[in-house]
């Protein structure tokens, strides 16, 4: 998994990185497919923005989160992106299954 984080009007500290870094890799234990993940952290007055653009097998997920805590940011950031990812599995999984079931009916 690659993982690029960005800041725009922010400086990405060491301690920024590291928290991104140990949250993002919460997204692996769900799903072991992600092939890239870009992140990028802004600040605009009092808002702290946190964007994360996950590239999965077939798809590219992408979530945002709002914030007047730059950590908070991130949390709400992961969180949503957990949500997204287990639910992109779900489909996938289903869609197998689905096809097995078709290709087990016409074998018999």
């Amino acid at each position: 998994m690659n993982l690029n984080i960005s800041g725009h009007h922010l400086e990405v500290t060491p301690a920024i990185r590291e928290y991104v870094a140990s949250k993002v890799e919460r997204t692996t234990r769900h799903f072991d497919s992600v092939i890239d993940v870009s992140v990028i952290l802004s600040v605009d007055k009092l808002e702290h923005k946190a964007e994360a653009t996950v590239h999965v097998v077939g798809k590219d997920l992408h979530v945002e989160s709002v914030d007047a805590d730059m950590y908070a940011a991130i949390d709400s950031l992961v969180d949503k992106l957990d949500r997204q990812i287990i639910k992109y599995k779900e489909k996938q999984s289903g869609h197998r299954n689905e096809a097995i079931k078709h290709q087990a009916v016409i074998e018999e």
